[in-house]
Formats: structure tokens, C-alpha cells, sequence
């Protein structure tokens, strides 16, 4: 892992910015270089992952139907698009990540951001619907119901790594 200490962090503008390269094996993927940048002043985080061969732009569908399907891989670049339908639709940006995790924590990342929003909310029925949003998460991280994540990437620099998840052209 190659890092660097003490580079000047542009929001803040101190230099107190640490950013670190590191090159994994994915099983089933293959080799990425994850690269990461943050700042021990103003708490500013970014990351993101690039595979070292170039790829195709692709499309993940996976059906999230037990609680086993929670510890499936999930690779996702700073490019990709993550649906989840009925749900929320994150979309790429310049301050999206890319970053490696599984089911559970994508759907954790997602409660975070519906309660977020749930609290910043003054109008009742968003409350609610978000409300219910996250109701339905909850049982889905319990096994108890079912959703889909769909994933797309121009870059193909994303993957859901399970047997059951459909791989397609974009």
C-alpha cells in the first residue's frame, strides 16, 4: 500500500490530508486499485476503486431474497448508478465513492440516508413514506421480505459478485 501524509486537503486547506493507494484481488473480479483521500482536520473523506484491466459497461440485477444474500459482495465505482426500486436511486457525482462492501452494508448506507432525510423533513407524509421505507429495510435485513438491486456502470468498474445475480449489457 502506498501512502502520502501530509498533503494539503482543499477544503480546509491544511495540510493534514493523508491519501493511500492499494492494489486487492477481488475473487471473481479480479485486481482493482482502491484510492482513498482523508483529511484528520475537517474530517473530509473520498475513495474510490478502479479495476486494472479495462472493462465493459454492464448492468447487475440481484434479487435479495433471504438473509443469506446479505454477505454477497457488492464492487461499486465512483461511477455507477445503485437502484433500488420503490426505494432510492443513487446517482453518480462528483462527490460519489466507489467503494467495496456487501448487501447489508449497501442497505445500511441506504437507512442512513432515508433517516437523514426523515429527520430533516418537516412535511408528515415524507415522514411516513420514509418511515415505511425503512420498515421495509429492516425486514429485508431480517430475511423477512425481498427486494432488487440493480446496479450500471458506463465504466464496468462495478460488480455484484453472486451466482444468482444476473450480469447484462448496458
Amino acid at each position: 500500500m502506498a501512502e502520502l501524509t501530509g498533503e494539503l486537503c482543499n477544503l480546509c486547506n491544511k495540510k493534514t490530508l493523508t491519501l493511500r493507494e492499494e492494489e486487492i484481488d477481488i475473487p471473481l473480479f479480479g485486481k482493482v486499485y482502491v484510492f482513498s483521500m482523508e483529511c484528520s482536520s475537517c474530517g473530509y473523506k473520498k475513495s474510490d476503486i478502479e479495476p486494472a484491466e479495462k472493462k465493459e459497461p454492464c448492468k447487475y440485477t440481484l434479487e435479495v431474497s433471504s438473509e443469506a444474500d446479505l454477505n454477497i459482495r457488492i464492487v461499486k465505482s465512483g461511477e455507477a448508478t445503485v437502484k433500488i426500486p420503490h426505494i432510492i436511486t443513487i446517482e453518480p457525482g462528483p462527490a460519489a465513492n466507489g467503494y467495496v462492501t456487501n448487501v447489508e452494508g449497501l442497505l445500511q448506507q441506504v437507512k442512513g440516508v432515508i433517516q437523514f432525510t426523515m429527520d430533516s423533513e418537516e412535511d408528515s407524509a415524507a415522514k411516513k413514506k420514509a418511515k415505511n421505507l425503512l420498515k421495509k429495510l429492516d425486514a429485508v435485513l431480517l430475511g423477512r421480505e425481498t427486494l432488487k438491486i440493480i446496479i450500471e456502470d458506463e465504466t464496468g468498474h462495478s460488480a455484484i459478485i453472486a451466482e444468482k445475480a444476473q450480469r447484462s449489457k448496458l
